[in-house]
């Protein structure tokens, strides 16, 4: 195998390609990438048994087809590093010669391993396929992936859960994570092709992998689709994943429908009052307690070391004409929310001990439910 391609190309294949590669495998061979030159052509693939990336890179000028593998991280770092403009030559002689890379007066040689013991994620049949605009995919991930758990024994919140779901206004593709403190849901109008399809658990690590490539897109973004199996298109990048074997919660059941306390608040001006009281604490979960009453709204935090610090919120910022109320949060959970809101948050309270809804004030179609602290 011998070819040469412009050093910006070949960086941007192995950049989308080499991050899925673990760092540290225990199968020598998952460290490494498969590089498959043909005529005027190369197709770049890592896996990690659990997701497959496959770039097809144009404009490479083959002089010897063929395959082989080379080590991932290196090699990424290897281009990355070299002057811009410069033309990168690879060459494998064959069997186990290593491969040579040469650039302008630099050269060097890295190891290969046999492509026969490169694994395969054959996609099999994909039945379900439908398109989706990047923006909108975009906006869905954004709005949902913080509040995927962590949580490794509770393995089927360790993604987001897309499925078909249908209100008044007809069917919806939604998108919905949970961590059980905190709930996200997002509603877009259903694709052509996407009534049938499964609900299903796109794991974590796909999910931050395909909202990568999908910043990089104006384009749509081709969806197919299996019980076990996801693969998505996004140019000249395909990108398949194994699902979550997993049944996601009936999350309906803990959104509250009847929370009648309304209050409204600037977005901005709210964010910031939160940041600034929760700073007095050290804590991971830095409690915030909101004290409301009418179009008056109070934020507070202590800590042992450093005391207590407040702030107040009223002329114009606030909204609210029920009864008194006062409640805690976890300052990073309303963070995490307000970063994805417009000008306006909207909260719906039962008491200081039940789960509260959170929107954007102008937008319907994301929601969140969080679990309140004691403060």
């Amino acid at each position: 195998m011998k070819f040469s391609v412009e050093r910006a190309i070949l960086l941007k294949a192995l950049g989308h390609t080499q991050s899925v590669v673990e760092r540290r495998n225990t199968i020598p061979i998952l460290a490494n990438i498969l590089l498959d030159a043909k005529e005027g052509a190369l197709r770049l693939t890592a896996t990690d048994m659990e997701i497959a990336i496959v770039e097809e890179v144009p404009g490479v000028q083959v002089t010897r087809p063929g395959r082989t593998t080379a080590p991932a991280q290196t090699l990424y770092e290897i281009v990355r590093k070299l002057p811009d403009g410069a033309v990168v030559e690879l060459d494998h002689k064959g069997g186990d010669a290593p491969l040579t890379l040469r650039a302008g007066r630099f050269s060097t040689s890295l190891p290969v391993l046999p492509v026969e013991d490169f694994p395969s994620m054959t996609e099999g049949a994909l039945p379900h396929q439908f398109k989706l605009e990047a923006a909108k995919l975009r906006g869905m991930i954004a709005r949902t992936r913080f509040a995927i758990s962590t949580e490794e024994t509770r393995y089927y919140l360790n993604g987001i859960y897309l499925h078909v779901a249908e209100d008044a206004t007809g069917k919806k593709l939604r998108a919905a994570a949970t961590d059980g403190h905190r709930l996200a849901r997002v509603e877009t109008d259903l694709p052509d092709g996407a009534a049938g399809m499964p609900g299903v658990i796109i794991p974590r690590k796909t999910v931050n992998e395909l909202n990568k490539l999908a910043e990089e897109t104006r384009d749509e973004i081709e969806f197919r689709l299996s019980d076990t199996k996801i693969s998505f298109r996004v140019g000249t990048v395909t990108l398949t994943s194994k699902l979550i074997d997993g049944t996601f919660p009936d999350y309906e059941r803990v959104i509250p429908r009847n929370n009648d306390k309304v209050m409204e608040v600037g977005t901005q001006a709210f964010a910031q009052a939160v940041g600034r009281v929760a700073a007095i604490s050290s804590e991971r979960s830095r409690p915030v307690k909101l004290s409301i009453s009418s179009d008056n709204l109070l934020l507070t935090a202590s800590s042992a070391e450093q005391g207590e610090a407040r702030e107040e919120l009223d002329d114009g910022l606030v909204t609210y004409a029920s009864s008194p109320i006062e409640i805690g949060f976890q300052a990073r959970y309303l963070n995490d929310i307000t970063e994805q809101v417009g000008e306006t948050l909207r909260f719906k309270f039962s008491d200081g001990s039940a789960p509260t809804v959170v929107q954007d004030a102008a937008d319907d179609d994301a929601l969140y439910v969080l679990m309140p602290m004691r403060v």
